[in-house]
């Protein structure tokens, strides 16, 4: 979803300088939240220099835009002079994450995944051609493990949750068609759905069998099997939830022998209510 109207910084043909000031404005705004989306990449904190080049503004413009945010608490600096992200933003970010309803009602059935099965658990949504991670818990022993995060994304036609929420959505070919448009999927492994031909036979056997699977599509070595969830809705999943498991610990069949296991472990909330 790209915003397509610009702001060079000058005045608009015809417009009066309250409106020249409102375009300034928001352009100063833009670049105070650039700046702090770019802070977050650098959990360890990320010099003056360095982000200036990230973000490709001035210097002063960036220092600037880390004053205001020090000043709302959003920003700070460690004892090396470092930037990094301010308690404030963490204490607003982590209060509204465990205030969602979703994550407060999933998160002991994604903990009883991964313990049943020592792979990592997700909860994600749909958001445009993407899916979104709202909520992960790893297993609790095993020397390897996902790198996935909380509010990460990955492309939904090569995911199991993506493939099943997408399965409710598209239900003819040429709706499949619709969506991908003039942008094909991309390929994330040799495995991946590249055709609409393709993604639009795996949507349908998804919603013949209720499941969706991910065998090594997104990531090579790493399959998934994933359910719907209804925390919000009677009848409308919000979500799905997965066991995202390592191809040789756990292969996808054995994930499959098991679903009527993880469907116990969902319980009512993997149950629509009519």
């Amino acid at each position: 979803m790209e915003h397509t109207q610009t702001y060079d910084g000058s005045t608009a043909l015809g417009a009066n300088s309250a409106t020249a000031a409102e375009g300034n404005r928001l352009v100063g705004s833009d670049r105070v939240l650039a700046v702090l989306k770019e802070l977050a990449r650098y959990p360890a904190g990320v010099g003056l220099e360095e982000l200036t080049r990230a973000v490709a503004s001035p210097k002063p413009t960036v220092h600037r835009a880390l004053g205001a945010l020090r000043r709302a608490g959003l920003a700070d600096q460690d004892v090396r002079g470092r930037y990094v992200l301010g308690d404030e933003f963490l204490r607003m970010a982590f209060a509204h994450h465990e205030a969602r309803p979703e994550q407060v009602r999933v998160r002991p059935v994604l903990e009883a995944l991964a313990h049943r099965f020592g792979e990592t658990a997700h909860y994600a949504v749909l958001d445009g051609r993407e899916v979104v991670y709202r909520a992960k818990v790893d297993p609790p022993t095993g020397a390897v493990r996902l790198t996935s995060t909380i509010g990460g994304r990955n492309p939904a036609h090569t995911t199991a949750v993506g493939k099943l929420l997408l399965a409710q959505r598209l239900g003819t070919v040429e709706e499949v068609a619709a969506w991908i448009d003039d942008c094909p999927p991309a390929r994330r492994t040799e495995r991946s759905l590249g055709t609409a031909a393709a993604l639009h036979a795996d949507l349908t056997a998804t919603r013949e069998r209720g499941f969706g699977i991910d065998d090594q599509e997104n990531e090579t070595g790493v399959n998934c099997l994933a359910l719907p969830v209804y925390p919000t809705s009677p009848t409308v999943p919000s979500g799905a939830v997965s066991v995202s498991a390592l191809a040789y610990r756990t292969p996808l069949a054995s994930l499959v022998d098991a679903l009527d296991e993880i469907r116990a472990l969902l319980g009512p909330l993997g149950e629509p209510h009519c």
